[in-house]
């Protein structure tokens, strides 16, 4: 390997790495070539190579890419187009050349301008790094003859020796020839199951893969010294094409440039701008005619289309594919809309059930009465005046929908089912280890991340410039304490800032309904609350989804600036991050409603105040629920409909056109070269790359949140939630299989941190239900009433009890209504909403005891109802087995077969030696016939004077 030795020693400044993302300009355009008529004459090698899924000799495959740009004069560029293309066919012909092409490149480099320093730097790195890696087994083939000009590609093959010896070291499972029959139902069970086989039959996706099989090979972690258990008939296809990218990876990011005094792996490369892209291929095309049957356009019939919403998903395809962390994300989302439609029955019937008694509900009743002549005090100070409670009829009348006795069920039901859900996740969860191989998987330490080892440099880089020990650094609290500290005050600051922004919201409402209730017409005057309501909610929505994008880019830098040391650590990390910014951002604003809103108001005549100037809102005379209602449905609604799917299909599609606008302006005028369909790795280094689930598992856990925490205000939740999930499986399927470069294959057994965070929303889901019900809604005021203060067993009298009396004599100067005959008459007493002491009282406008007594209820409900309910959950985890019976049994029988397997292959051994020692034992009495001298040991050993001893 040729290495230029002016670049073997770096100066002592430029030994440190600093870590930057480097994102060279793409300079896009064609070459122009010159023997179009010959090349139109001759066979295509394209074909031969399948556009790029293999080597050009055709038959070693292209298992990853590395991607990498490079400068080229232009003067020379048909001359080096030439002169690659001629070494390019002889060289194709030799198998042991690993880089055809790379001499080429340095020969061209010689005749051309001296690049600059950087250039130079990274190309001396790659040439070591690719000797490293064929050192380490692997084979290269580089490509600079491309339709993008500038970028260069590397195609990475493992042959057969190193696919085995990594996939003995990473401990894979592989299916052996041993065969066994999977345990069948019997009896009734056996014809439900047909039954319901027969049933589902249409929504059951047209895949192998997903058939039920009534046999399983046994799998065994892979051996050389065991092969002989595998079936290795058919070579090629025994390590499939997410397997053999995993592996290929792996080597990757242990192998290093050991020179210049530092270590990097693939990482680092990537992170400092030597390689500028590193995946594995999809398996060839989607879509158009003449496409050759493959994986990815099979998913893309039976699973990335929207067509087949109504189908389950080919998880086991989607496994093989993506492999298994990608395959348990969708295999949870499917678990999880699937569990939502019970739900969502159950919601449907409540809010039926709302609507049919909305007429028979008294309270309500008799808010609408006008013959109550009920007159409340104004809504804010001067401008407001007197009104009737009967023009708040609608408000009460739809509270009712959602504020009646079965909502309480609702929320028990709900309750409940996130415990069955998670449950129901779990035997799911250990059915696909079973049926993957990952029973008994244990996840490895990562390989260090690239930041960390680049800090771990600079520290022993620090310490060796002060002659002291440098081994086995790594790095402590001490060293990032700066960063925590930087986390803490920015958490802090991003928490402070979305209560502001609340806040801020809050002023707006109270000013804009003072001044709609000015200028409104007395119709209008009824809409107010309403209109200021809606445009609130809208305010907010507007910011939530701001600043969701602005919270994950500072959760991502917070995350970096701790320098974690594994990629397991990071994503955590990271995810803890993101998810507490986004949790309080998404649901600041429901909680000032639910909890805040009117419970500091004061009363007429000793109102509060903010700034001294705006008099703190008050919630509607049916309540605060109706109004959590408006703001849970738009948010929820919003944020599924503009970020969750409007995001997610138009920016990739706007990202797309621009590339395509690129292209188009960077044409060459070469129509034959325009023409010439592109190479797989080039079609896919135009994808977009793989930026981990977090995203896609964050959006459905806030959406969790929507369906679980306050769904006593919002029965309704789980259906859109439904709804939306729906459209989002086919939509990041379609995202995964056209959109996005093929990840790496990540092997894991669960969901990790994400189930965590689930049962953490499930345990708080019950509290903060508990609440609601009990201080937002009017249930427990409703109960008190009814069995402590009717007169007649009936609800009767319920809205007068919760009114408290106010002389308006008793207002403070400034504060009464400017116009106090706009009702027509003159006001004496007004009512308020709250428990307080009339105006002819002695203590008047104290704290009454009926308060005392709706006070002790409500938090007696919420004390019982949390316990039964937590309970109830608990007793259904303890009740469901994590583990499915007849898994556990197969889990079982397949160890034993495993045993039966090892000890037959035993006993094979030793009839195997018991029979050398018969074939010895003949020989030696065929020798002793024809001499004397043979002769018998004590330690069964057979000689003579023509063999040899043979201890067995």
């Amino acid at each position: 390997m040729r290495v230029n030795k002016k670049y073997s020693c770096l100066p002592a400044e430029e030994k440190g790495i600093h870590i930057i993302n480097i994102r060279a300009i793409e300079d896009i355009g064609y070459d122009q070539h010159e023997s179009t008529l010959l090349n139109s004459l001759s066979k295509n090698p394209d074909a031969d190579c399948k556009y790029g899924l293999y080597f050009r000799d055709g038959k070693r495959k292209v298992d990853y890419i590395l991607v990498y740009h490079y400068k080229k004069s232009s003067a020379g560029k048909t001359l080096a187009r030439r002169a690659q293309q001629n070494d390019a066919s002889v060289r194709s012909s030799k198998q042991d050349q690993p880089l055809p092409g790379k001499g080429v490149q340095l020969e061209m480099g010689e005749s051309e301008p001296h690049m600059d320093y950087h250039e130079d730097d990274k190309r001396f790195r790659r040439e070591e790094y690719e000797g490293n890696l064929v050192e380490a087994g692997l084979e290269l083939e580089r490509d600079e003859d491309t339709k993008i000009h500038g970028i260069g590609f590397v195609k990475i093959h493992a042959p057969w020796n190193v696919l085995c010896r990594e996939a003995e070291f990473l401990k894979l499972k592989m299916p052996t020839k041993k065969m066994y029959q999977i345990n069948q139902t019997h009896g009734l069970l056996k014809k439900i199951n047909s039954v319901i086989q027969k049933i589902t039959e249409p929504i059951q996706p047209k895949v192998a893969e997903h058939k039920s099989q009534t046999v399983k090979r046994l799998s065994y972690p892979f051996s050389r010294e065991k092969q002989h258990l595998f079936d290795l008939s058919d070579k090629d296809s025994f390590f499939d094409s997410k397997t053999r990218s995993t592996i290929v990876y792996e080597i990757l990011k242990r192998t290093t440039c050991t020179k210049a005094k530092y270590s990097m792996g693939i990482t680092s490369l990537l992170a400092n701008g030597v390689y500028s892209a590193a995946y594995p291929l999809h398996d060839g095309d989607y879509e158009g005619e003449n496409v050759e049957p493959n994986d990815r356009k099979l998913l893309c019939e039976e699973w990335a289309s929207y067509g087949v919403f109504y189908k389950y998903q080919p998880i086991d395809l989607v496994r093989k594919y993506f492999g298994e962390k990608i395959g348990l994300y969708f295999a949870w989302l499917g678990v999880y809309t699937q569990m939502l439609i019970p739900a969502s029955i159950v919601g449907i019937i409540v809010f039926l059930y709302g609507c049919a008694t909305v007429d028979e509900n008294i309270p309500s009743m008799e808010m609408c009465d006008q013959r109550n002549n009920i007159t409340m005090c104004p809504l804010c100070d001067k401008t407001c005046s007197y009104w009737k409670m009967s023009s708040a009829c609608a408000t009460a009348r739809a509270s009712h929908l959602f504020d009646n006795p079965a909502t309480v069920f609702f929320s028990v039901f709900m309750a409940l089912w996130a415990a069955t859900f998670m449950e129901h996740w779990k035997r799911k969860q250990m059915r696909l280890n079973y049926r993957w191989d990952l029973t008994g998987f244990e996840e490895e330490e990562d390989h260090p991340r690239a930041e960390y080892e680049a800090k771990v440099l600079e520290k022993s880089l620090r310490k060796e410039h002060k002659h002291k020990e440098t081994d086995k650094e790594k790095l402590t609290w001490k060293d990032r304490f700066p960063a925590y500290l930087t986390n803490f005050v920015g958490i802090i600051f991003m928490v402070g800032l979305t209560f502001a922004i609340v806040f801020g919201v809050i002023i707006y409402r109270i000013s804009t309904a003072a001044a709609l209730a000015i200028s409104s017409t007395p119709s209008g005057r009824s809409s107010v609350r309403v209109t200021v309501t809606a445009t609130a909610v809208i305010i907010n929505l507007v910011v939530i989804i701001i600043l969701d994008e602005v919270y994950g880019c500072i959760a991502r830098w917070l995350t970096q600036i701790e320098v974690p040391k594994t990629d397991k650590n990071f994503e955590e990390r990271l995810i803890f991050k993101a998810f507490l910014l986004k949790f309080v951002n998404a649901y600041t604003p429901i909680f000032y409603v639910a909890f805040f809103k009117g419970r500091f108001v004061g009363r007429p005549g000793d109102y509060v105040y903010i700034f001294h100037s705006f008099r703190m809102e008050e919630c509607a005379p049916g309540g605060c629920l109706m109004e959590l209602c408006i703001q849970l449905s738009i948010i929820m609604l919003g944020k599924q409909l503009i970020q969750n799917n409007l995001f997610e299909i138009g920016i990739p599609k706007m990202k797309k056109f621009i590339r395509y606008l690129k292209l188009k302006r960077r044409r060459s005028l070469d129509h034959e070269e325009h023409m010439k369909k592109k190479q797989r790795y080039e079609v896919d280094y135009n994808l977009e790359p793989f930026a981990g689930l977090t995203p896609e598992y964050m959006e459905m856990i806030i959406q969790f949140g929507f369906v679980t925490l306050f769904v006593a205000s919002f029965p309704l939740a789980p259906l859109f939630a439904l709804l939306n999930n729906i459209i989002e499986i086919r939509l990041d399927a379609k995202k995964f299989v056209t959109e996005l470069r093929r990840p790496v294959a990540v092997r894991a057994k669960d969901i990790g941190i994400w189930y965590n965070i689930l049962r953490g929303i499930g345990k708080l889901a019950v509290i903060i239900n508990a609440f609601v019900i009990s201080f937002t809604s009017d249930f427990i005021p409703r109960l008190v009433y009814l069995y402590m203060y009717s007169e007649n067993g009936t609800m009767h009298g319920f809205v007068n009890h919760t009114l408290s009396s106010f002389n308006v004599s008793d207002f403070q100067a400034g504060t009464a209504p400017n116009d106090p005959l706009d009702l027509g008459y003159e006001v004496q007493i007004c009512r308020y909403k709250d428990y307080r002491e009339p105006p002819w009282s002695e203590n008047k406008y104290d704290i009454s005891k009926d308060f005392w007594a709706v006070l002790a209820a409500r938090l007696a409900f919420v004390i019982v109802f949390q316990n039964l309910v937590m309970f109830m959950s608990e007793f259904v985890d303890w009740i469901i087995p994590d583990i499915p019976k007849d898994i556990s049994q197969q889990i079982h029988k397949e160890k034993v077969l495993m045993v039966e397997v090892f000890m037959r292959e035993e006993q094979g051994k030793l009839q195997m030696l018991e029979t050398w020692k018969d074939k010895d034992k003949k020989k030696g009495e065929n020798c002793n016939n024809h001499s004397p001298r043979l002769s018998r040991s004590r330690s069964g050993s057979l000689s003579s004077c023509h063999s040899y001893p043979l201890d067995v």
